[in-house]
């Protein structure tokens, strides 16, 4: 198997870091941009896109500032992190994600995670 390789991607948001905070950690509001459903017991979401399912385990929180999943069948102490930045001077908000992926798929991924977060900010109202 090969290592995945670690990215990050930072996007601007614009939104309170409260109210984006609720889309990134709550079922409902991470089935309005990430997946098609999401439900959770406890510690573990279930994320279904079309018809298939994937589990990932929260494995850490912080109330406005950030999320960390580890998908449950991968065995390799990878993960993705959603994270919340306010800027000390201009007050913006951006989130900055970390993810990994195969080296041939690191592309893919970054365009993924960009048309995803495009549709968090239409979902939020923000540009």
């Amino acid at each position: 198997m090969s290592d995945k390789i670690k990215f990050e991607l930072e996007f601007v948001i614009q939104a309170s870091p409260q109210l984006l905070y609720q889309y990134l950690v709550t079922p409902s509001g991470l089935s309005e941009w990430f997946a098609d459903n999401v439900n959770s017991r406890g510690e573990l979401f279930s994320f279904i896109w079309d018809g298939s399912e994937e589990e990932a385990k929260l494995i850490k929180r912080k109330s406005d500032e950030f999320v960390k999943f580890a998908w449950e069948e991968s065995d390799d102490n990878t993960f993705f992190e959603m994270k919340i930045i306010v800027d000390e001077i201009t007050k913006d908000v951006s989130l900055f994600i970390t993810d990994f992926a195969e080296e041939d798929e690191v592309d893919e991924a970054k365009m993924l995670w960009t048309n995803q977060v495009s549709d968090l900010k239409q979902v939020l109202g923000s540009r």
